[in-house]
């Protein structure tokens, strides 16, 4: 029996525009220490590697190198403040629901494959009432690793119930498009995302500025396939 055609998506800065709630979380912490807060500009380039780098990067930015100790007790308050404000003003892009419902409708079985912790990102897909779209979700932990490793996006693939000869990642970063190419397999990327350095230089396969382009870019990339 052939696999379903599988999607697998990042999380932040793909599916959903979470930047507000994460910036809120992360200036909160510089707050408490008299660091001053870093605008959304600065917040797009640390986002993407999981919570420690974010916020690693976040207090270098302010002059301040982080021991492995003090790191563990901000991640720590960056969870607790994080999870229970995770989908204030978080929502999804703009096209992508309709695009999921056209793309479910052909055939194709979504996943998630993102650096960001397994259960903090069913908490937020849960509250946004997306969770039941998607065949798996795996965060860094699910298998113990993270993009941009290959086999994060290939276990994904494989417990989403497909195969990697029939699917295509969706992502926003060095991360995703390296560990697609590594995979190796397809990657579609969207340029409204979190990145320090603008995508099509990445070279992905397709680039595309919202998602009612998605389903020309998967059919442009089914049929090359």
């Amino acid at each position: 029996m052939t696999a379903k055609p599988t999607l697998v998506f990042d999380l932040d800065g793909t599916l959903v525009e979470t930047l507000p709630d994460l910036s809120a979380a992360l200036n909160e912490l510089l707050r408490r220490d008299g660091l001053p807060a870093l605008p959304d500009e600065a917040m797009r380039e640390i986002v993407g590697q999981g919570a420690r780098v974010m916020i690693q990067r976040g207090y270098a930015r302010n002059g301040r190198e982080l021991s492995a100790d003090r790191l563990d007790t901000l991640f720590a308050d960056f969870i607790d403040h994080y999870s229970q404000n995770i989908a204030d003003h978080s929502h999804p892009f703009p096209g992508l629901l309709d695009a999921l419902d056209r793309l479910e409708v052909a055939g194709w079985t979504f996943a998630v494959c993102t650096n960001k912790l397994e259960a903090l990102s069913k908490r937020l897909l849960d509250a946004l009432g997306m969770s039941s779209r998607f065949a798996f979700i795996a965060g860094p932990d699910t298998f113990g690793v993270h993009k941009p490793d290959p086999q994060h996006i290939l276990r994904t693939v494989e417990a989403a119930g497909g195969s990697r000869e029939n699917a295509i990642m969706v992502g926003d970063s060095a991360a995703d498009i390296k560990a697609a190419k590594a995979a190796p397999m397809p990657v579609i990327a969207v340029d409204f995302g979190y990145t320090p350095v603008p995508v099509r230089e990445l070279d992905p396969d397709i680039v595309i500025s919202d998602y009612d382009a998605l389903w020309d870019a998967v059919e442009r990339l089914s049929k090359k396939a």
